[in-house]
This record gives C-alpha cells, structure tokens and sequence, in this order.
C-alpha cells in the first residue's frame, strides 16, 4: 500500500513538472473526458510556464528531459505507438533524442573494473573521456595493444544505479496506467498496463550488456557474407553485464546526406543495401 502511495505521489509530481513545461498545452479540452481528467487538464493550464515558443515538440521533449532517463525512454517508446498516444504526438515523441549529460569519468573506470575485475589501466592501453551519453548507458573511446599495434575500441558502460531508478520509475508508470485505466474506461481498449509492461521487458533487456553482445555476435554470422555490410566484432574478454567492448568504427549519420555526398557514396546503392 505505502509503495502504490509513493508511486501516485511521484506521478503527480511527474505530472506537475509536464504541466509546468506545457506539454499538455496543444491538447483540446474537448477532447477530454469529462470528471478528473478534464479537471486535471484545467489545472495543468493554471501553472503552465508561460514561454516565447508555441513548439508541442519543444515542451513535451523539455518535460521529459527534465524528468530523466526512464521517462526519456517511455517517449520514445510511445513514439511507436500512433496507436496510443495519436499520430501527432507519436511525431513530437519520434524527435526526442536521448542525449543527455555524462556521468563523472570516475564512475565509469569504477563500474568496469567491478565489472571486470580488472583495473582500466590494465585493461586498455588508453581510456578517453565519454565521447556520448544517453539514459541508459555511455561510450568511451579506449584503444588496447595487440600484435598488430594499437587498436581502436569502443566501451560502453552502464549508468551507475540505472537499474534501482528504472525499477522505482516503472512502479510509477504502472501506477499512471492503472489510474488511467479507472478514471477513462475507454482507454482500457488500448491496454496502458500491458504497455508498460513492455517497455518494462525492453529496459530489463538493454541493462544487461551481455544481451546486447550475443545479438551483435549472432547479427555478425547471420550477415557474414552479405556484401557492404559488417558488424563491429565483439570483445568478450572486456565484456560483461555493465560494459560492453567493440571494435571502433568511425562512420557518418545516415541522416547526414550531404557527408556521404561528399564521401563519394553511392546513395541508391546505399540505400538498397
């Protein structure tokens, strides 16, 4: 009971910091239903912070960066969701990005030497700085001697404590889903809960590296002879539940169309491939 009292309590904090960035500015009152929804509606429209920018996308995007990584990953996942959330906001929701601040270096070094058993310094033959961070995790450039020379390696390291503030988020959704459930009896046709049950299985799986791993090593023979294609080989000696160590790959965004122009790529080509 104390438990179910705490999640309704953080979702209605969730709740004001939504309100107070405006993300429920663009909904229509009418549209509504009528009780505590629309009275919660009315209320959220008293504290919104009033801001020179009309954008949805900015403020629901704004909101969700602010409430942190849990909730940064139920917008995305809602973005594939039309279904649920309606296609406009599913678009908002498709342009949120999951860049966020790193965590201090020292946590890094520390959670791969619990990790692995091994000081970095042992482990790599250089160790740089987070070079990008998201919710969940963050990559390091590293480099490692072999026969060969140095070579270049991508590490990726779990947040520290990701799991306990995932698990503590995820009551709070269960906790949304089942409210909705009662205060809207429509939207038990959607199926809020099994929702969020899913987002729950998909998070299980990205917080545990070795998973992660074993798919790029299975992808890896599954596309060994497809041509244009290659996937970065995995070093499970650098390996474990919270890392996880690559082959370093520079490349561009497919999205950055006048790069691979310049290039020289052949964008058909790239395409079909």
């Amino acid at each position: 009971m104390a438990g179910t009292v705490f999640a309704l309590l953080r979702l209605a904090g969730a709740g004001f910091v939504l309100a107070r960035e405006g993300a429920f500015a663009g909904v229509p009152l009418d549209e509504v239903p009528a009780g505590p929804p629309r009275v919660m509606l009315r209320l959220s429209r008293l504290i919104e912070r009033r801001k020179k920018t009309d954008a949805d996308a900015e403020r629901l995007t704004t909101a969700l960066n602010r409430l942190g990584p849990s909730y940064i990953k139920l917008g995305q996942f809602l973005a594939t969701r039309p279904d649920l959330v309606g296609a406009e906001v599913a678009l908002t929701l498709g342009k949120l990005r999951d860049e966020i601040e790193p965590f201090p270096d020292a946590e890094a070094r520390e959670t791969i030497e619990k990790a692995l058993g091994r000081p970095v310094e042992s482990l790599f033959a250089s160790f740089s700085p987070p070079v990008a961070a998201a919710s969940i995790s963050q990559v390091h450039k590293a480099t490692i001697d072999t026969e060969d020379g140095p070579r270049a390696v991508a590490v990726k390291v779990l947040r520290p404590g990701i799991r306990s503030r995932f698990r503590r988020d995820l009551d709070t959704f269960y906790a949304g889903a089942r409210t909705l459930e009662r205060l809207d009896p429509k939207a038990r046709r959607l199926r809020p809960v099994a929702v969020v049950d899913t987002l729950a299985r998909s998070v299980t799986i990205e917080m545990d590296l070795r998973l992660e791993a074993a798919a790029l090593s299975e992808m890896a023979e599954a596309t060994a002879s497809d041509p244009g294609f290659r996937v970065p080989t995995v070093l499970w000696e650098r390996t474990a539940r919270d890392v996880l160590t690559l082959e370093w790959i520079d490349g561009i965004k497919l999205s950055n169309i006048a790069a691979l122009e310049a290039a020289g790529h052949d964008l058909p080509a790239l395409a079909e491939t």
